[in-house]
């Protein structure tokens, strides 16, 4: 599941017109360099979902295998997203993915799938060294206790990508909620895992973050 429904408020003079996901990093959009890396894993059901200036992101993704979820009247969160979508999605465990960062290194998606061990998993997260999270600011996101379990703190930044067990959506009662809803549960019973990436991240939330990205992936004209 592709998250591609916010407004990117931090980037408002450039997504006035346009959703975030259609800003582009070295030419090419960012949903394309997401879906480079989903394509590339070899991912069989895409789903993007939608809520802000859908029809641009649908035109743009004319003619790919890619389904659409689209959150009206009201954006549903993360969780709320991710739960709306469970019909084309199925009842498997999914990965969910942000639109708005690029990566230079090892496919993400072939690490989470595999470090993923889901006897002992509810979800995977990878994470990202400061030192290799460009363009990111704050103190990070989650912390190793043992072994690859995760707990919050400051420490590595979380890349927006996972692999996910749907399951506990279904016990949530609100319509919109954030997936640190479900987080949260599964912290509580030590199922919560994180796994570092090896590679660079760039996470494109702001105007001076292209030129950061474009810097990482030496694109040629940079």
């Amino acid at each position: 599941m592709l998250f591609a429904a916010g407004f990117g408020p931090r980037m408002r003079a450039l997504t006035k017109t346009r959703p975030k996901p259609l800003v582009e990093v070295c030419g090419k959009a960012l949903i394309d360099h997401a879906m480079d890396q989903v394509r590339t894993y070899g991912a069989k059901t895409i789903v993007v979902n939608l809520h802000y200036r859908p029809d641009q992101i649908k035109s743009h993704l004319a003619g790919q295998e890619v389904l659409f979820s689209e959150e009206v009247p009201d954006i549903l969160e993360t969780g709320g997203g991710l739960r709306a979508a469970l019909p084309l999605l199925g009842p498997d465990p999914v990965f969910t993915m942000n639109t708005d960062a690029v990566w230079k290194g090892p496919n993400p998606l072939d690490l989470l799938a595999q470090a993923w061990t889901p006897d002992t998993m509810d979800a995977l997260l990878l994470c990202i060294p400061k030192d290799k999270a460009i363009g990111h600011r704050g103190n990070g996101d989650f912390v190793n206790t043992s072994g690859s379990l995760a707990d919050r703190g400051p420490g590595l930044v979380y890349s927006g990508l996972q692999i996910l067990k749907t399951d506990l959506l279904a016990d949530v009662s609100d319509t919109k909620f954030s997936l640190n809803v479900i987080w949260d549960d599964m912290l509580s019973g030590q199922r919560l895992h994180m796994v570092p990436y090896p590679g660079a991240w760039c996470d494109v939330g702001q105007p001076e973050s292209i030129a950061q990205a474009e810097a990482l992936l030496e694109c040629p004209d940079v």
